[in-house]
């Protein structure tokens, strides 16, 4: 490939690694949240994080793409650029799987530990926080980097909104070369080795935080 095609791959791979870092913490925060608000007292909230966790994890992530980036302008008027619409749609999809994570590594939590906060007059706020999180998160890293790495592969997704992702630049290049076997080698290379060092960091950090725990 030519330095010009090279340069319109790597600008497609930097609006891919953008796209799942947005994504990402979107979904991470809708995840700590649902999550939490399963294992709530009231029966109300968990069943308005049930709900929002069924309704996104029984959709398509592509249809839900869809639907932000075509529908909302219609339907609301609210037209979303290709970066936000991609960032919402996947964020709540896969914070929606984030927080069945999130809600089963709570439940896993020894029950003496949060009686034992309850005996220490600890707010639920600080049950969460002080006692329940700092045990539970370490148990979260392996669920949550799988899941991170199927949001990269998600993130090929938002080509279809026309956004210059890695997919969508990869496909102008081959189009322009008419060489699909050695332009889609490039893109399963590149997605590799971004997924390589994610996996890689969730690791150190997994290993840190159970350091942590055990001190």
């Amino acid at each position: 490939m030519t330095a010009g095609l090279w340069e319109l791959v790597l600008r497609g791979a930097g609006t891919t690694v953008q796209l799942l870092v947005y994504s990402a913490l979107l979904a991470a925060v809708v995840a700590f949240v649902a999550g939490a608000a399963r294992t709530h007292r009231s029966r109300l909230v968990r069943f308005v994080a049930a709900l929002y966790t069924e309704v996104f994890r029984g959709t398509s992530a592509l249809v839900m793409i869809f639907w932000v980036f075509f529908v909302l302008p219609v339907a609301f008027g609210w037209q979303l650029v290709p970066m936000w619409a991609g960032t919402l749609a996947l964020g709540l999809t896969y914070g929606a799987y984030g927080a069945e994570i999130v809600r089963g590594a709570l439940v896993a939590v020894d029950p003496a530990q949060r009686e034992g906060g309850i005996a220490l007059g600890f707010s639920p706020w600080q049950r969460l926080r002080l006692i329940l999180l700092p045990q539970a998160v370490p148990e979260m890293i392996p669920s949550f980097s799988n899941l991170l790495v199927e949001l990269l592969k998600g993130t090929a997704l938002v080509s279809i909104t026309g956004m210059g992702d890695l997919a969508f630049s990869g496909n102008l290049v081959r189009l322009a070369l008419q060489q699909s076997g050695q332009i889609y080698a490039y893109l399963l290379l590149i997605y590799f080795v971004i997924a390589f060092l994610l996996t890689r960091g969730m690791r150190g950090l997994e290993r840190r935080l159970k350091a942590e725990v055990a001190r």
